[in-house]
Parts: structure tokens; C-alpha cells; sequence
């Protein structure tokens, strides 16, 4: 009957190591995930609050009342700048968010949308 086969000991702990040496690299991916969930949501909501700005600054509100609706469509944290323009036949409104960085070395992103709508008389 043979012998049963030794098991080697120059082997454990083989696999920690792996995944320790791993581990910066799933992280680095996770939080480049998250940034771009948090541009992708950055310009979504600059695009809400820019046609919502230039909705209600064409009809009787106003610049002033555009600001006030172009910041209330948009997350405070976001920190948005609305700049809406009344033309006479458009208003354009531009709405500048800033989305902070989530990884380490890089900064934040400013993300700029525009909307224009007919301006009511």
C-alpha cells in the first residue's frame, strides 16, 4: 500500500497574499464607479435645474424667479450656479454644479448643462 501524500507547507497563506495584493486594485475600480454614478448624477441634475430655470425666467417670473427655481430643482450639496438669460424670443438658463472627487488626487468636476425655451410675452 503506498504511503498518503504529504501536503506541502511552502503554500499557505499563498491565497491572502493574493488577495491582499488584490485588494487596492478592486477598491481603486469601486470608487471609479461610484464617480461616475456621482457625474452621471451631477449632470442629470444640472439639466433638470437649467430647464426648470429657463421654464419659469421665459413666462412672467423672471430672471430673479429662474434662480430661485433652478436652484430648488437641483441638491444643495451639489452647490449649483444658475445664470438665467431673458431674450426676446428665448431664455436661455445655464446651470454649473460641482461634483466633489471621490478618489484620493483628483479633485472635483464642475459640470455645466444649458436650456432654452421660447419666451412668453
Amino acid at each position: 500500500m503506498p504511503a498518503p501524500a504529504r501536503r506541502l507547507r511552502g503554500d499557505r497563506g499563498v491565497s491572502i497574499l493574493e488577495f491582499v495584493g488584490f485588494l487596492p486594485i478592486l477598491l481603486l475600480i469601486g470608487m471609479a464607479a461610484i464617480q461616475l454614478g456621482l457625474i452621471g448624477y451631477g449632470v442629470n441634475q444640472a439639466g433638470s435645474g437649467a430647464r426648470a430655470a429657463a421654464r419659469v425666467a421665459s413666462q412672467e417670473g423672471g430672471p430673479g424667479a429662474g434662480v430661485a427655481a433652478g436652484q430648488a430643482a437641483v441638491s444643495g450639496w451639489l452647490d449649483p450656479e444658475v445664470s438665467p438669460v431673458r431674450g426676446a424670443e428665448t431664455t436661455t438658463a445655464t446651470v454649473q454644479v460641482h461634483v466633489p472627487g471621490v478618489i484620493p488626487l483628483f479633485g472635483g468636476y464642475d459640470i455645466t448643462r444649458s436650456a432654452t425655451m421660447p419666451t412668453d410675452d
